[in-house]
C-alpha cells in the first residue's frame, strides 16, 4: 500500500495539477460564498460553516475524479489492476491518497476561511482538525469506490458528482452541524453525536469499499 500511495504522490509532486485544482476551486467557492453575506450580519456567522464543507465537498469532488482519471490517461489502470497485490489494498491506497491531498488544499483553504469569516484562528485550525479528517476520510471513502466506478463512463466528469453528493449528505451535514457548535465556542463533547456519526460513516464505507472494489473495477 505504501508504494501504490508513493507512486501517487511522486506522480502529483511532479504535475501538482491534483492540488493546484483543489485549491483553486476551494479556494473561488469560499470567496464567492463569503461575498453573499453582509459582514456585520449574524447571519454570515451562522452559515460560516455550511460555507466551508461546501468549498471542501465541491473541490473533493474535482481532486477524487482526478485520481482515476490519471491512471485511464496514462494507460496504467490495467497494469494497476494487474499487479500482484490485493485490490481492496489498491482502494486503501487511493483513499489515502485523496484524503492526503484534499487535506493539504485545506491548509491553505481554512485559515483564508478563518480570515473572511474573522474567525479566532488558532482555536478554529485546532479544533476544526478532527471533524476535517473524519469528514475527509469519509467523503474519500466513499468518492473513490465511485470514482472507480465512473472512470470507465463516458459521461465520468458527470457520472461521479451524481452518484457520490447524494451519499456523502451524512458527511456534509455532520460535519456542518459539528463546526457550527465548534465555531460557536461550544466544547467538543457536545458535538460527540456529529462526531460518532462520522465515524460510523467512515467506517461503514472504508469496510465496504474494501471488500466491493475488486468488482467496481472488473469489465
Amino acid at each position: 500500500m505504501i508504494a501504490l500511495l508513493w507512486k501517487d504522490l511522486q506522480i502529483e509532486f511532479r504535475t501538482k495539477e491534483t492540488l493546484a485544482s483543489l485549491l483553486m476551486l476551494g479556494l473561488l467557492t469560499l470567496l464567492i460564498l463569503s461575498f453573499a453575506f453582509d459582514p456585520m450580519s449574524e447571519l454570515r456567522g451562522e452559515a460560516a460553516p455550511a460555507v466551508l464543507w461546501v468549498a471542501v465537498i465541491f473541490a473533493g469532488v474535482l481532486g477524487i475524479n482526478r485520481s482515476f482519471l490519471t491512471e485511464r490517461d496514462n494507460e496504467c489502470m490495467q497494469g494497476l489492476l494487474l499487479a500482484p497485490v490485493d485490490r481492496g489494498t489498491i482502494y486503501l491506497a487511493k483513499v489515502l491518497g485523496n484524503v492526503l491531498f484534499m487535506a493539504a488544499a485545506q491548509l491553505i483553504v481554512v485559515p483564508i476561511f478563518v480570515f473572511f469569516f474573522n474567525l479566532p484562528l488558532t482555536m478554529a485550525l485546532a479544533r476544526l482538525a478532527p471533524v476535517l479528517a473524519l469528514g475527509l476520510t469519509g467523503f474519500a471513502a466513499v468518492g473513490t469506490l465511485f470514482a472507480a466506478v465512473s472512470v470507465r463512463t463516458r459521461a465520468r466528469e458527470v457520472m461521479l458528482p451524481l452518484l457520490l453528493l447524494p451519499l456523502a449528505v451524512p458527511v456534509l451535514i455532520a460535519g456542518v452541524k459539528a463546526s457550527a457548535q465548534i465555531l460557536a465556542g461550544k466544547p467538543l463533547g457536545e458535538a460527540s453525536q456529529w462526531l460518532h456519526l462520522l465515524i460510523g460513516f467512515d467506517a461503514v464505507f472504508l469496510v465496504v469499499g474494501w471488500l466491493v472494489f475488486e468488482y467496481a473495477v472488473e469489465e
